[in-house]
């Protein structure tokens, strides 16, 4: 078995955006039989655990320093059974795991870099080697932010035996999907190439998604293919219009080298109901506007970033559900290759990809503060001059009607005389994604 590479994009559900480090079994049941019974029809499939399940006092707005973690003898970190009842009796998680494979479903853990404080004090042993936590221990490569997790010394082979042993634990709790935490800010290619060594000899395929993105490199896109399935391009991403607007130059940088060799991850989509014992904010529905909403998802799909819902499901409203049900805009996070930024003047984004059998996807962005009226010159999209197929905005499922500029002094600026013009009225922080199929 080895790492798990995949032909389209990973989606999901994560616990971080609602519930932080606190979320519950049974909330994690609860959002899965939510995907279960909606999403999973439209290719959503993954429920993920994110931080501090071993942690028996964890709240909401942060960590907490010098928590009890649960721990095995051998020094790695077993599910809090307050929080994970069927987890006691050193099950671990492989009931819970259980039951999200009974709907269908992929179950994955966060788990952090490293081993934990606790276990260098405890001078664990170190399965399958003769050296103990606090042989591999190295406490100047430590996590800045979390303060539960010490580095490993990745000059000695008993690191890599740390990470074997946790990998052979989670493969047999039946781990699916693994978010591995502290990665990429500074860029640990040790744990990295470890981590991965640990997935290959683990006995089952697994998916690595690498955390966090910030001023990440494409200098490390070879070593990134080589050893994970996606990586974060970014940090920690809010319901936040400067959050989604700052992802526009990153995903311009990476999207091209999106494909099965590996996905470049914009971070989880901070919609619906979030922050209900989070690290950050109070209870809410996300802060973004319907348009900014349509916007965020517009870039993720036709960048073919990673999906991963961060709010919690059940109580999420039926709108922000259905921006996660329309299978003509997942077709294009699916199906769509050669995905790039055409241009970028003032407040218009324009994006392009190709499709299957001569479709074409395109979609226009409004950053700026006022409605924007714009004539699309179709051949700016990687579309024929003149059209001579259906074009449809997906949100809406509105066809749009191209027309012959037929002079200079036609509306359509910037379209030349004989070419096809799109005209496309976008709100305030709005898009449409536009898709072109010829006729037979």
């Amino acid at each position: 078995m080895a790492l798990m590479k995949t032909s389209r994009p990973p989606m999901g559900w994560n616990s971080w955006d609602c519930f932080g480090t606190t979320v519950t079994e049974s909330e994690v049941l609860a959002n899965a039989r939510f995907m279960k019974d909606f999403l999973l029809p439209h290719g959503w499939d993954t429920i993920v655990v994110d931080i501090d399940w071993a942690d028996p006092t964890a709240r909401a707005h942060g960590y907490n320093s010098g928590a009890p973690l649960v721990m095995d003898p051998a020094g790695r970190l077993l599910p809090d059974p307050g929080r994970f009842p069927s987890s006691a009796g050193g099950l671990g998680f492989r009931p819970l795991a259980d039951r999200i494979h009974a709907l269908g479903l992929r179950f994955g853990l966060h788990i952090m870099r490293g081993i934990p404080r606790a276990a260098v004090e405890q001078d664990t042993p170190v399965l399958g080697t003769s050296s103990r936590a606090g042989d591999v221990a190295d406490l100047t490569n430590a996590c800045e932010w979390n303060p539960h997790m010490a580095g490993l010394d990745h000059t000695l082979p008993a690191a890599q035996g740390y990470y074997d042993s946790l990998l052979a634990l989670y493969a047999e709790w039946g781990v699916d999907f693994i978010k591995a935490d502290d990665m990429l800010w500074p860029y640990q290619a040790a744990d990295i190439e470890a981590f991965a060594s640990a997935i290959e000899r683990c006995g089952r395929p697994i998916t690595l998604s690498l955390s966090p993105g910030r001023d990440l490199s494409l200098t490390r896109l070879d070593h990134l293919r080589a050893h994970a399935t996606m990586w974060r391009i970014c940090d920690d991403l809010w319901d936040r219009w400067e959050d989604v607007r700052d992802n526009f130059a990153r995903f311009a940088r990476w999207a091209p080298y999106a494909g099965q060799q590996g996905w470049p991850d914009g971070d989880m989509l901070p919609l619906g109901r979030i922050g209900i014992r989070a690290e950050r904010g109070e209870p809410r529905d996300d802060r973004l506007t319907p348009d900014e909403r349509v916007t965020l998802m517009t870039l993720w799909v036709i960048a073919r970033s990673p999906l991963m819902i961060g709010g919690d499901l059940p109580s999420s409203d039926p709108a922000t559900i259905a921006l996660f049900t329309n299978a003509d805009v997942l077709e294009v996070h699916r199906s769509a290759t050669g995905s790039h930024e055409v241009f970028r003047e003032g407040p218009l984004v324009l994006w392009a990809a190709r499709g299957p059998g001569g479709t074409r996807y395109a979609a226009a962005f409004n950053l700026g503060e006022t409605p924007l009226a714009v004539a699309l010159d179709a051949a700016n999209v990687g579309l024929p001059p003149v059209l001579d197929g259906e074009v449809r905005e997906l949100w809406t499922s509105t066809v749009l009607h191209p027309r012959t500029v037929t002079a200079q002094s036609d509306a359509a600026r910037g379209v030349a005389p004989g070419s096809s013009a799109l005209d496309v009225n976008l709100p305030p922080h709005g898009a449409a994604l536009l898709r072109f199929v010829p006729h037979d």
